[in-house]
């Protein structure tokens, strides 16, 4: 009788995540398994929910919240190269960066860097989703403790300015420091968008000074999206480097919840042409930052955000096995 009980049962198996309608479950990024053990992964997508270095408008510190539930819309085949990056290598949310001492810029920098050198030393690749801009810095802090890393930067900002209102680690600064503390290489540096009038030349002037090639939105205009993925090519070259997307890169009519919106930037379209121009770059980590969801009605700039970490995901599993 037993037995037959058991029969008659429907199947509890666990069904597979992303077959799952896509409103079921607890969200995960792109319906990826959780993970406690570092060994047990490959790619971990982690959230920072950290905003406490912006220059204007609150909100990505709700980012990686949204972000995940927008992932859940992420399938698994790319539909260009047909890379299924779920198969490739063993991709897991690895939850958000813990915070202890949250008032504490540069208490929080050290904490995000203690979080993501654990992932170094157990060979896993980050995808980090913000969170404000500051906290590419304490990654990189991470990432590159023995050499200086290559830096695709996409955005409508250099944010190589030096100090914002008594800081000098705002989210209008990571790249500036990130050169003058020797974490990446100026001369293996893009950075593309770049637009905006600004009431000082300074962030511009640092860039070019220290020999980053700054491709500003006219030039992504006049040349075209795949011409500025060439570029990229060129100057990065086949070294290590890291790839920083701040959702602000995108116009606001295709991403308006952010903080700092500029108009005249990339599409949605343009802004998947130029990362799938990447493949086969040697990249040791990505981030997507500054997505502030009380500024996105609808949801949109978090779907944005989330196809654009699925198209790194995508780049990022190129190193699997």
């Amino acid at each position: 009788m037993h037995d037959d009980k058991e029969r008659e049962r429907p199947d509890r198996r666990p069904p597979d995540a992303m077959s799952a309608p896509r409103y079921m479950d607890i969200a995960t990024f792109m319906r990826a398994p959780t993970v406690r053990d570092w060994s047990e992964c490959d790619i971990a997508i982690v959230g920072v929910p950290y905003d406490g270095a912006v220059t204007n408008r609150p909100g990505a510190r709700h980012g990686p919240r949204e972000v995940r539930n927008a992932s859940s819309m992420m399938r698994a085949i790319h539909p260009t190269t047909r890379t299924n990056p779920f198969e490739r290598c063993r991709v897991r949310d690895g939850g958000d960066v813990p915070f202890r001492r949250l008032y504490e810029l540069e208490a929080v920098h050290a904490e995000i860097t203690e979080f993501f050198a654990d992932l170094v030393r157990a060979e896993v690749v980050p995808l980090a989703v913000g969170g404000d801009h500051s906290i590419t810095l304490p990654i990189l802090r991470a990432l590159a403790s023995e050499a200086p890393m290559g830096l695709v930067h996409i955005d409508a900002h250099t944010d190589t300015w030096d100090e914002f209102m008594g800081s000098r680690y705002s989210h209008g600064a990571p790249f500036r420091r990130a050169v003058e503390e020797g974490l990446i290489d100026p001369r293996r540096t893009v950075q593309v968008g770049i637009r905006g009038a600004q009431n000082s030349t300074e962030g511009w002037d640092y860039s070019e000074a220290t020999g980053m090639r700054v491709i500003f939105m006219d030039e992504v205009t006049r040349v075209g999206v795949e011409s500025v993925g060439a570029e990229v090519r060129r100057v990065v070259g086949s070294e290590p480097v890291y790839l920083s997307f701040d959702i602000d890169s995108l116009d606001p009519a295709f991403a308006p919840g952010t903080g700092t919106p500029e108009v005249g930037g990339l599409t949605s379209r343009e802004a998947l042409t130029l990362l799938r121009a990447f493949e086969g770059l040697h990249f040791l980590g990505a981030d997507v930052v500054e997505v502030a969801p009380p500024f996105d009605p609808g949801g949109s700039t978090a779907l944005v955000a989330a196809t654009v970490a699925y198209e790194i995901l995508c780049l990022l599993a190129q190193a699997c096995p």
